[in-house]
């Protein structure tokens, strides 16, 4: 039987990915591979994107060991007042469900209220999300590498560890 691995994908180009796995005693949060390049409008800009290629070797790289990744993409923000981080959102949530279902990795959507209500305490502030989730992910998992400032990703993974009551085997 194959050993259970979690992981977590915080969506966009400033998100993150974060991997629980209870059988080997490992935990550790990347931030999401970007590249960037020329914008695709007439105006000169330029525009962060998911590196496709580093994404899909990441995730190749964990199935080498012939696990079973079990994964939670957070689904994209959304907001017509701000239109061009939510075309961003999208193009990545957009990559990343391509690459999950190019490797054949099961994933479910999630949204961030779902692991937060779960896993931070009630009543931050938008401001206080993100160190809070640093702070309780660095006291479950004292060894981890956590790329960033948040460890958003890392918790997503241990949600749906917790879900899926998931001890690795």
């Amino acid at each position: 039987m194959k050993r259970k691995v979690f992981v977590g994908i915080d969506n966009g180009v400033t998100g993150s990915i974060g991997v629980v796995d209870p059988a080997e005693h490992q935990a550790y949060q990347i931030l999401t591979p970007t590249v960037k390049e020329l914008s695709y409008t007439k105006k000169k800009a330029f525009m962060t994107w998911i590196d496709y290629e580093e994404m899909r070797q990441f995730f190749e790289d964990i199935m080498k060991d012939d696990v079973q990744i079990i994964s939670a993409l957070e689904r994209p923000m959304i907001n017509p007042g701000r239109f061009k981080a939510s075309v961003s959102a999208v193009l990545a949530w957009q990559t990343t469900l391509l690459i999950l279902k190019l490797l054949k990795i099961p994933y479910e959507y999630i949204d961030s209220r779902e692991w937060q209500k779960k896993l931070l305490p009630s009543g931050l502030k938008k401001e206080e999300l993100k160190r809070a989730s640093y702070d309780i992910a660095k006291r479950m998992y004292p060894f981890a590498v956590i790329e960033g400032k948040d460890a958003d990703g890392l918790l997503i993974a241990e949600h749906i560890k917790r879900k899926y009551g998931g001890n690795g085997d």
